[in-house]
């Protein structure tokens, strides 16, 4: 276990009794209303913040909120000692003090100094700490893709609303970079006719990560922990830490590390919904290894008068080489605009139309992902990626992956969050548990 540094601003410790009865549900020390009460005032100067899960994009998300002069990071918690431990070091590093660290990220919560945590776990550890950190008082930063399943993403839209809680995915592409914002004014001004069709492409990882045998977990590791509620498996080197997201316990492959950060901007300028029906085909072609999710992935799903296509594929979408390993294209009665993370072009006839009249600018540059968040807090203004918008951003991307887990065409339900006339596509919509977590 690791080791825990008590503060003198902590409330009372979970005991085996407690955490056994309630699971990450559980409100420690004060109630969720005295919490309310304490959270009720935003920060006026300093922002304390607590760091849940600092592995690679963890350690990444640390570094960026305590470069910021009003950020003060409380406590970093981990259930692997070596990330903890450095990412302790880190903070002492570039700040000159040492947070507070943790095993259990309910203890993190329970402390009463802290304004917002920031969650950057894996997929299936996104939302019970959310969830309980909203419960809190606490505001959240989570990452994407905002949740494992569709039931999370809900219980996570209902725990910021009954709090009334300032939140962001790490969907960092749609700040951090103003290319998006252009591209979303083209969109909606018209001129480029009406879109009837977007198509997507990533150009697919090979990885191959071989077959390693099962074995014991790093000492420093809390296995059991990491697991969580995900389905207790044998320890082996490839379901852990960065390679988890090949694992459907855990994640949804390489399609859903960046269904977000691609889809954004479609879903920005169109402001999609949900979708009528989806269907996916592909399999796992290219990597001889142990993992689960595939390298090729050929998605469809139908809109009102708009269909959206997406490609996974290891040489990413023919025709489009000279825009990279990710786009977009929406295809217009009048113009075809074709864009990736930095830049974009419109097409008329099959030609770049390099004078092609764009709108004004009419979308303010952003000041960042993170910094919004952080001014948000102070505000309690929404973000641009809150959890209502991450949710309908994240949603398309899961049932996709349903679609091609059973293999069948989807209809969907959007109002009731439910797959008409398919009970194994249904499962896979909620996840079970395993105890003693619960949601």
């Amino acid at each position: 276990m690791a080791t825990e540094q008590k503060s003198s601003n902590q409330s009372t410790p979970v005991n085996r009794r407690n955490f056994l009865r309630g699971g990450a549900g559980l409100a420690l020390g004060l109630t969720a209303a005295n919490y309310r009460a304490l959270a009720a005032n935003a920060p006026s100067d300093t922002i304390r913040v607590g760091h849940i899960g600092v592995g690679g994009m963890g350690t990444n998300r640390l570094k960026s909120f305590i470069a910021n002069d009003d950020v003060h990071c409380v406590g970093i918690c981990d259930v692997d000692e070596s990330h903890a431990a450095a990412a302790v070091a880190e903070v002492e590093k570039r700040n000159g003090y040492k947070p507070d660290s943790y095993h259990d990220f309910r203890k993190l919560i329970d402390r009463n100094d802290v304004d917002a945590v920031v969650v950057t776990t894996p997929d299936h550890w996104h939302c019970l700490p959310t969830v309980t950190a909203c419960d809190a008082g606490k505001d959240v930063f989570f990452e994407k893709p905002m949740c494992h399943s569709i039931n999370e993403g809900r219980a996570m839209v209902e725990a910021v609303k009954r709090n009334k809680r300032i939140t962001q995915m790490g969907n960092h592409i749609h700040n951090d970079l103003n290319n998006y914002r252009r591209v979303v004014e083209v969109v909606r001004s018209g001129k480029l006719g009406k879109i009837t069709k977007v198509a997507l492409w990533k150009r697919a990882n090979i990885q191959n990560l071989d077959h390693p045998a099962d074995c014991d977990p790093p000492a420093e590791l809390d296995y059991d922990f990491w697991q969580g509620p995900a389905p207790k498996r044998p320890y082996n080197p490839n379901r852990s830490h960065f390679n988890f997201r090949y694992f459907w316990d855990y994640s949804g492959g390489d399609f859903m590390d960046f269904w977000c950060h691609i889809t954004d901007v479609a879903f920005w300028a169109l402001d999609l919904g949900g979708p009528e029906t989806v269907s996916a085909v592909g399999g796992r072609f290219f990597n001889d290894d142990n993992a689960e999710t595939p390298d090729q992935l050929d998605v469809l799903m139908r809109f009102p008068d708009l269909t959206l296509t997406w490609d996974l594929h290891p040489n990413g979408l023919p025709g489009y080489e000279e825009f990279g390993s990710i786009g977009c294209v929406f295809q217009g009665r009048d113009a075809t605009l074709v864009t990736n993370y930095g830049q974009n072009k419109i097409f008329v006839d099959g030609k770049e139309a390099k004078d092609f009249e764009r709108p004004p600018e009419s979308i303010p540059n952003s000041p960042g992902h993170i910094r919004e968040f952080l001014n948000s807090i102070k505000s309690r203004e929404l973000t641009t990626c809150n959890a209502e918008y991450a949710f309908r951003l994240t949603k398309p991307g899961l049932l996709s992956n349903i679609a091609y887990r059973v293999g069948e065409t989807l209809h969907w339900d959007d109002e009731k969050e439910k797959v008409i006339g398919n009970y194994r596509a249904n499962k896979l919509v909620t996840r079970d548990y395993r105890r003693p977590w619960r949601l």
